[in-house]
């Protein structure tokens, strides 16, 4: 659909008759099923919230429309801190407008695709929300019957919100079962599966998906075959890592039974030792969005050593069969600390390095499909769910004395300096990370810090002057406890020609800022380009849309610039040049 005719379907201003709201269409979010999501604001009031559209076009059939009435009546009746926000619904001759809470921080799905795996007190960060969501909702007789990463959005502060009640049902009596198949696949019961009627239990068992996912990296029941993730989910085939804690294991088995009645209750859930005697965070940084978050302070108490890199950890398929481990296979003692009980390998570089291998392999994919054809995207075609959390917004190149400092788009300052050493200041003028040569991380304060460390640390404060133009922020200095749990992407490598500066973070995304002030992001995790004009918009492709349908010329030359440069960077990493 080109822009032209969006703009005719879904109009800029969008007016509420019955309360004479008038609504200004905003950013898109993105669409799925019927639903297109933009960003809406109320002018008058100074409010943005997410508006869930649906083309009346697209809804000609009854069933339809009485789906549509159902999960509105079911969503319009919730009102808790863990269930997205509703605040009204409207229709005009064209479309049916929902108009719900903004959650800035999209779903549980983009963060796992960039992190894969979560640390155990992340995890019951997130299970705890979920689970009181899920208890208001059984409370009020309401299955969800579609919980699953995509379906749990965060806002800013990273607290979980359960939307999406497309499939939600109530029970209207006490024993009544459901018969509709429906779900998805990865996170489907299998009494949905065998038609025998079901009811608030496949909830728990689709937690028990989640959980699994959020700590071991992938579904349970993930194959390359719908028939066979299927026949494993009725046959409750999967396995269980031994990277993971007793109490998590435990807890996600006793999720994960084909028995519903041997599922516990929701509440029963939020009793269970892996939440009450483990470490919860009372909040998260956005910094774990992207990273792994620094748990060295509790470390110390435990006499353990800093943590080092745990993202990105591989997670292979040597599993261990269920019904092995409930016979009493020998287990990791649950620390209550990390799903990681020792210090991890420094991985960091090699896994810049596999990102790097990744990325360059997409590229070659995108090249291949030939697609400049000078078109011009509408909002169909970009994604904005895979639009970075973190960029450089400024850098400067002193490598000739000292190194490359910069400043991500959060505030943040780094410099990597010519030893390859790196040093990171948080937003809060604070908080500093110092990297060594080979990954290892430490921790301390800008007035409190090793004495050798003194020069490199006056350096860094003068990067910090020179980017924010000799201006201080006043003010700052409080430290939360998200900051002390913060751990922020930092410069892995760069390169630079008289066309642009090319740069690697850490979390895998590459960023080409280019001598006409435009800049391209790049993200293997995502498997997505972020161009940003001139005018510093932002647009988001998936790799696959583009090669599918095409793109301009001006972000195909931007392409093939970053390509070239990370062959050659390819090149001299193997070759020994680099």
């Amino acid at each position: 659909m080109s822009k032209e005719e969006d703009k005719h379907e879904i109009p800029d201003i969008i007016v509420d008759v019955n309360t004479r709201t008038s609504y200004k269409k905003g950013r898109f979010f993105g669409k799925g099923g019927f639903a297109k999501c933009y960003e809406i604001i109320d002018s008058t009031r100074n409010r943005t919230y997410a508006g869930k559209i649906v083309s009346k076009k697209l809804m000609a059939k009854q069933n339809q429309r009485d789906k549509m009435t159902q999960e509105i009546n079911i969503h319009r009746s919730l009102s808790h801190k863990n269930i997205v926000g509703f605040h009204g619904f409207f229709e005009d001759s064209l479309n049916v407008y929902i108009i719900l809470e903004l959650c800035r921080r999209r779903s549980m799905m983009e963060l796992h695709k960039r992190r894969m795996t979560l640390t155990e007190p992340e995890t019951r960060f997130y299970i705890k929300q979920i689970i009181s969501g899920v208890y208001y909702l059984h409370n009020n007789q309401i299955i969800h019957r579609d919980l699953k990463l995509g379906n749990l959005f965060l806002n800013d502060d990273l607290q979980v919100k359960i939307g999406d009640f497309g499939l939600a049902a109530r029970i209207e009596f006490e024993g009544e079962t459901k018969k509709t198949l429906c779900g998805t696949p990865n996170y489907i019961a299998p009494e949905i599966l065998n038609k025998k009627g079901h009811s608030f239990e496949v909830d728990i068992w689709s937690i028990g998906c989640i959980m699994y996912t959020l700590l071991l990296g992938k579904p349970p029941f993930e194959t390359n075959s719908l028939k066979e993730t299927y026949s494993r989910i009725k046959k409750c085939n999967y396995k269980l890592a031994p990277t993971i804690s007793e109490a998590a294991r435990k807890m996600i088995m006793t999720m994960l039974q084909s028995e519903p009645k041997l599922r516990p209750k929701v509440q029963q859930l939020a009793q269970h030792e892996f939440l009450t005697n483990g470490y919860t965070p009372t909040s998260l940084p956005s910094s774990c969005l992207t990273m792994a978050p620094r748990f060295d302070h509790l470390e110390k108490a435990a006499l353990r050593k800093p943590l080092i890199q745990i993202n990105n950890e591989y997670v292979n398929d040597n599993g261990m069969d269920v019904d092995i481990i409930q016979k009493g296979h020998d287990s990791i003692a649950a620390s209550g600390i990390s799903s990681v009980n020792t210090p991890a390998p420094t991985i960091a570089p090699f896994s810049a390095k596999d990102n790097f291998s990744t990325l360059r392999q997409m590229l070659t994919q995108v090249i291949r499909s030939k697609p400049a054809r000078n078109q011009k995207f509408g909002d169909e075609m970009s994604d904005p769910a895979a639009q970075p959390i973190v960029w450089i917004s400024k850098w400067v190149d002193y490598s000739d004395k000292y190194g490359f400092g910069y400043q991500l788009c959060d505030d943040s300052v780094g410099v990597m300096f010519n030893d390859t050493t790196k040093l990171i200041m948080l937003p809060n003028g604070i908080n500093v990370h110092y990297i060594e040569k080979n990954g290892e991380e430490s921790y301390m304060t800008i007035d409190n810090y090793p004495k050798p460390m003194d020069k490199k640390i006056k350096l860094l404060s003068y990067f910090n002057r020179y980017m924010r133009d000799h201006l201080i922020k006043a003010g700052a200095s409080v430290v939360r406890e998200a900051d002390t749990l913060s751990r922020i992407p930092h410069l892995h490598q760069w390169c630079r020609s008289t066309t642009g500066v090319l740069m690697q973070l850490n979390n895998g995304t590459i960023q080409v800022n280019f001598t006409d002030h435009t800049k391209i992001i790049m993200c293997p995790l995502m498997a997505a380009v972020t161009f940003i004009d001139e005018d510093k918009s932002f647009r988001t492709f998936r790799f696959s849309s583009i090669e599918n349908n095409g793109c301009s010329v001006l972000l195909y030359e931007k392409i093939r610039y970053a390509y070239d440069k990370i062959i050659a960077l390819h090149d001299a990493a193997n070759n020994g040049t680099k």
